[in-house]
């Protein structure tokens, strides 16, 4: 088939081309089909220069009032002018373009197209494509898709491959069951991919986009489901009685275990102790404890001489739990030995951990995805942890209890999810909630301003800080550009050192960095060496900073509350005040009522179930809740009616050909084998 053939089978792709986009993990056609937009940009009509608004994208039709200049600013070359209309004037700067001096010439009306920022008391556009007013005219009211990026990869090469791409391919055999198709009113696969990539206007967009997003979830609980099936009443071989040294652990803790947290472990103690295996989830929120409930699981499981590992998604959590776990061993004088598995340990000492652990001599264990590892093997693992789900996917959570006999299995997760939508989404799962905070925690203080509050909001942070506290600042992932990413990161740090006291050191930290640089970081900002974070959303699942005690997020319109209520949890975990500071570049009614919700309460499951209500189904350009849930296109909250309706149809399915062996269902089952092949292979690390 033509979708399997690599990459550089396309015209204009050699092998220095190829390599970015393996980067970008496109390695074949298929593979390039289902690299999606992330986004589309519609060319509005031209707007006047008075009528901006700094966070929109706009365009204008304006004359460059004077030869554009050139300037170096760390090791970037800035190009930069003034551009103006009968309304007004407005700054245009662009990062390595010089050659623009010489195209764009003063007194010529061009078509200038980008997003609007403010340098004090000025509008800004920065990085502007730049147009004859002919050339805008073709392009206005056309949809063209705006792809993720990796360093080297350009919109235009990804877009030209794409349209190559579908020009060649073989058309797949429909493989949804004509009865599902015609229930849910989906599309057909192939028109769903054209339209996917260069739709012909909304209305074919949504089609294609509802088509694609219930197939993610399709086949994700199809997975579910068929997960479920090995478990099902399965016999536990890890026979196991109540554990002594869990009493004494909780007597000696410095604080009382809340009401719900009592009842989750009573859960746990009851269900390790059974004859089943224990397949659980714990939801709690953001601060809840769920950390100590699963650390008392790991030493039940020691006190009976087996094994269990704890998996979290980042290294310098790892070593959190890590460091948490020996202070409670060493406290309580408890005999049972831990080691730390991560990514970045150096090459000897992974080997001696791995020798621990097959040995049996290390009884719990606690690392990052590293615990998957072809390489390492448990002596008799019995428990399985894994800490914020949406991070792992089902088969990662899977690839680690298949090191063992089938272990109990507890999923730990903060994401604020509607119980209607957990019970769907967790199918294999048995649900506890966690559903109080300490009774020592200080409620959050909120407040969502405008960029007016900024030079007040500087001040504030800098007061905390002189209190021996820190604070984090949230810039949004929502450039086009790795350089221009890393570049607002990097920019916004250095004008916030600026205007805070020389004494307050400011940092920054942002996806493209290597992860030995970001651990480096956040172990500086644990030290409290970093006063103020400047960081995307990689601090989402972070560390805990007891000390950090402000949270301000940048174009706070620009995230999904269940996620802004998450970044909130970074702050508020000691014993002093905090505050979050919601900053909004755009306003609007919705947008106020959105962060007002935020304003109002600090219950993660509420947020969750009024941003469901107010969103409602179908909000293809609002808000994504980055990274939730594994899913490429799907978001489980805008999506949560095409979510229901793939549920009906895989118990359907379930109840009539639990197998997919009748007729009907071949080619159905052959793509749901091939997307385990292709999962699978993408767990061999």
């Amino acid at each position: 088939m033509a979708v399997e053939r690599e990459i550089d089978s396309l015209k204009g792709i050699g092998e220095k081309t190829k390599q970015v986009f393996l980067k970008a993990g496109i390695a074949t056609l298929e593979d390039l089909l289902a690299y999606y937009p992330r986004d589309y940009e519609a060319y509005e009509p031209v707007r006047e220069i008075a009528s901006l608004r700094e966070g929109e994208i706009a365009a204008v039709r304006a004359v460059v009032t004077a030869p554009l200049s050139g300037r170096y600013i760390r090791g970037l070359n800035l190009t930069s002018g003034i551009c103006r209309d009968h309304s007004g004037e407005l700054m245009l700067t662009w990062f390595n373009m010089p050659y623009l001096k010489n195209s764009i010439r003063s007194g010529v009306s061009f078509i200038f197209r980008g997003r609007i920022k403010r340098k004090g008391q000025r509008l800004l556009m920065e990085q502007p494509a730049v147009f004859h007013e002919e050339q805008y005219n073709a392009l206005e009211k056309e949809l063209r898709p705006v792809y993720t990026l990796v360093k080297g990869l350009t919109n235009t090469m990804v877009s030209k491959a794409v349209k190559q791409a579908l020009a060649i391919r073989d058309l797949r055999r429909e493989y949804l069951p004509e009865a599902i198709r015609r229930r849910y009113g989906l599309c057909e696969y192939n028109f769903a991919i054209e339209q996917i990539h260069f739709p012909e206007n909304r209305e074919a967009l949504q089609i294609a986009r509802n088509r694609l997003v219930f197939d993610e979830f399709f086949f994700f609980l199809l997975q579910l489901r068929k997960l479920k099936q090995t478990r099902e009443k399965a016999s536990s071989v890890f026979h196991m009685h109540r554990a002594e040294c869990t009493g004494r652990v909780i007597e000696g803790l410095p604080y009382r275990l809340t009401g719900a947290q009592q009842k989750v472990w009573s859960t746990l103690e009851r269900e390790l102790a059974g004859e089943t295996v224990m397949v659980r989830l714990i939801q709690g929120d953001v601060g809840s404890g769920k950390t100590i409930v699963s650390i008392l699981a790991l030493l039940m499981t020691a006190e009976n001489g087996f094994q269990g590992a704890l998996m979290v998604p980042t290294e310098v959590l790892a070593r959190q739990h890590y460091q948490a776990v020996m202070e409670l061993l060493e406290q309580n004088h408890l005999p049972y030995q831990a080691a730390l598995l991560t990514g970045s340990m150096t090459a000897r000492e992974k080997r001696l951990a791995g020798e621990r652990i097959r040995s049996g001599e290390a009884n719990i264990i606690v690392g990052t995805h590293a615990l998957i590892q072809e390489n390492v093997e448990y002596q008799n693992l019995a428990l399985v942890i894994t800490d914020e789900q949406h991070r792992f996917g089902v088969r990662q959570r899977e690839a680690l209890s298949q090191k063992g006999q089938m272990p109990h299995t507890i999923v730990m997760s903060a994401t604020p999810i509607p119980r209607t939508l957990a019970v769907i989404l967790y199918g294999d799962l048995d649900i506890s909630v966690i559903n109080e905070l300490p009774a020592n925690r200080l409620p959050i203080k909120n407040c969502v301003v405008n960029t007016g509050y900024r030079k007040t909001a500087y001040k504030f942070i800098a007061d905390q800080v002189s209190k021996g506290h820190q604070a984090y600042v949230i810039c949004p992932m929502v450039e086009e550009s790795e350089a221009i990413e890393a570049e607002n990161v990097i920019e916004y740090a250095q004008t916030l050192q600026e205007a805070l006291p020389p004494s307050v050191i400011v940092e920054y930290l942002h996806g493209k960095m290597k992860s030995k640089e970001k651990n480096e970081i956040m172990e500086r900002f644990l030290r409290n060496e970093i006063q103020v974070l400047v960081s995307t959303t990689v601090i989402e699942v972070g560390v805990n900073v007891p000390n950090a005690t402000v949270m301000m997020v940048e174009n706070s319109e620009r995230f999904g509350l269940a996620q802004l209520h998450q970044l909130r949890g970074r702050v508020g975990r000691g014993d002093a005040q905090s505050y979050c500071i919601f900053v909004h570049t755009m306003d609007g009614k919705q947008i106020k009522e959105r962060l007002d919700i935020l304003n109002q309460s600090n219950d993660g499951f509420e947020i969750a179930n009024r941003d469901l209500k107010l969103r409602g189904p179908g909000d293809l350009f609002g808000v994504r809740q980055s990274g939730m849930m594994d899913f490429t296109l799907a978001d489980i909250y805008a999506d949560a009616n095409l979510l229901q309706q793939a549920n009906e149809a895989v118990s359907e399915l379930m109840e009539t050909d639990r197998m997919l062996t009748e007729e009907a269902h071949q080619d159905l089952r052959r793509r749901f084998e091939l997307l385990q092949q292709k999962q699978s292979g993408q767990l061999n690390l």
